[in-house]
């Protein structure tokens, strides 16, 4: 792969981290439940992917399906998660809330960002569903997160990559804009050159239903093809 392009692989357990790595992954983000779209794995998955997986692993921190606005007890559940991956030596986790408004919760967001440090932060696809798009990357950059998860509003990356373009030219060098949902051997080239994003992420999901060297080897192909 290029040096300037980078594929998360999306995996929901240790085996498919295996995958990913095995096609030439350069980062595993590690959930359980991709159907209703993502919440926290289990203590005993995360230890097994990090003992048998040589990437670096982030973990998605959340709760439960549904929308993005967390009650107190789910925001201490989170930070429970939280504590936790800190302490199995978790590269990063991957984190969102947001108001009844559609806004960035940053008070919350703050707590858990302190409770997580010093681990990289990644704000997920929350940021899709966020009434002001280009307001709330601002408010993700001044929280301090490392990386931006976005389909760009949009059910694919691919169908959002005009505005995904536009968030990764006013984040500039503040944080990194990674497409994601939807990836695939055939659209990552079209997204990548629309993008210019610098790292992506997806499932990479072969005929099994689940993270495929193979896939995840022609996307990694196809992103080193590009100059």
């Amino acid at each position: 792969m290029s040096v300037k392009h980078l594929f998360e692989a999306c995996c929901q357990s240790h085996e498919e981290a295996m995958e990913a790595r095995a096609g030439g992954a350069g980062r595993v983000e590690l959930c359980a439940e991709l159907g209703i779209g993502g919440v926290t794995p289990s203590e005993s998955e995360i230890r097994q992917t990090l003992a048998q997986c040589s990437l670096p692993v982030n973990v998605l921190v959340r709760p439960r399906g549904g929308n993005f606005v967390y009650s107190e007890g789910e925001a201490r559940a989170m930070l429970r998660d939280m504590e936790l991956c800190k302490s199995l030596g978790v590269n990063g986790v991957v984190i969102g809330a947001l108001t009844p408004e559609g806004r960035v919760d940053i008070p919350l967001m703050r707590r858990l960002i302190e409770a997580a440090r010093p681990m990289k932060i990644t704000f997920h696809r929350a940021f899709d569903e966020c009434a002001e798009p280009f307001s709330a990357l601002e408010d993700i950059i001044n929280l301090g997160c490392d990386i931006l998860l976005t389909s760009g509003q949009a059910p694919s990356a691919y169908d959002g990559r005009k505005l995904i373009a536009e968030l990764v030219q006013k984040a500039g060098d503040r944080i990194v804009v990674m497409p994601g949902a939807g990836i695939n051997p055939r659209n990552i080239s079209e997204i990548a050159l629309v993008t210019k994003a610098s790292e992506f992420h997806g499932s990479a999901h072969g005929p099994a239903g689940a993270t495929d060297r193979k896939v995840v080897e022609a996307i990694v192909r196809a992103l080193s093809d590009i100059r």
